[in-house]
């Protein structure tokens, strides 16, 4: 089952901390506008970033520059509840019911001041999800105009074809780096080019641990790596983005960063072409052995 046609930027920005950047509404309209001149279109969200403030605040420059809207897509994800001030659960935990889906996409909608949201992702799998129950919904809210595609984050392909047997996907969003490259072997990868759809990759840059983690992977990875980067005239940044973008299953890896200068250098990934060569220097590395 295929979805209808879908696309995003090469590179997403990401929002997951956005509410620790500390921009005026008038600066989140500037960054917007600055990452739109890069071909940065996308925009990732969830409604738990920023114990539940990120979308909100992303959404009061949409509100202040209007015209922005129709520049971009919007993705957002939900599914997870996350134990805050107002929302005294026992425990966090997943949430795949019809009810949750439908209340959590009605608050993105509010807090991005839109009318529909181009892409939402189920954030984790939910043990307890009713797959066909859930597909109803999708099917529900795309008929009322409210969402336009689908897809899945951190889901295994099993978890992942079971959801999509009942109703069509556009991506699964999943971790890799050159210091988290499971995705590589666990088939997440694999079955995105079976199916032809482009995974989206979040923590690109194994959350600042490629620049600063003091652990034997992080700094035999990092030796490596600056010796390739000083070798294309590159950054780290750059290079770490090229070297998930060399993969053939065409993946849209996410930035994390507000400061401009790194999502330039996320961008330049683009004009970059690893050899296989360089590719593999950078997986012995991290692994610390030569492949089998």
């Amino acid at each position: 089952m295929q979805p209808a046609s879908f696309s995003l930027s090469p590179i997403v920005a990401g929002l997951w901390r956005i509410t620790d950047w500390q921009l005026s509404v008038a600066e989140r309209v500037r960054w917007i506008e600055q990452a739109l001149e890069l071909g940065i279109t996308s925009f990732d969200h969830a409604d738990i970033y920023g114990s539940y403030q990120a979308e909100a605040q992303f959404g009061e420059a949409l509100k202040a520059s209007p015209t922005l809207r129709g520049r971009m897509q919007l993705v957002t994800k939900c599914g997870i509840r996350l134990r805050s001030t107002d929302r005294p659960y026992r425990v966090n935990y997943y949430d795949t019911s019809a009810a949750y889906v439908r209340t959590q996409v009605a608050q993105s909608l509010r807090n991005l001041h839109t009318e529909q949201l181009d892409l939402v992702l189920i954030h984790r799998p939910d043990y307890l999800m009713d797959a066909a129950a859930l597909a109803d919904t999708f099917t529900a809210l795309t008929r009322e105009g409210k969402v336009a595609h689908w897809g899945v984050s951190n889901h295994t392909t099993s978890q992942f074809a079971l959801l999509q047997q009942h109703h069509p996907l556009v991506t699964n969003q999943v971790e890799l780096s050159p210091l988290q490259m499971d995705a590589l072997d666990d088939g997440t990868l694999d079955q995105a080019q079976q199916l032809g759809l482009r995974p989206m990759i979040w923590s690109p840059l194994a959350g600042g641990r490629l620049f600063n983690g003091e652990d034997e992977q992080a700094m035999r990875t990092r030796t490596t790596m600056l010796d390739i980067a000083a070798r294309y005239g590159i950054s780290l940044t750059t290079l770490a983005f090229a070297w998930i973008l060399r993969h053939p299953s065409r993946p849209h890896p996410i930035t994390g960063s507000g400061r401009m200068v790194n999502l330039q250098d996320a961008v330049k990934a683009l004009d970059v072409t690893l050899d296989a060569e360089d590719w593999y220097a950078i997986w012995t590395a991290s692994k610390d052995h030569s492949v089998p």
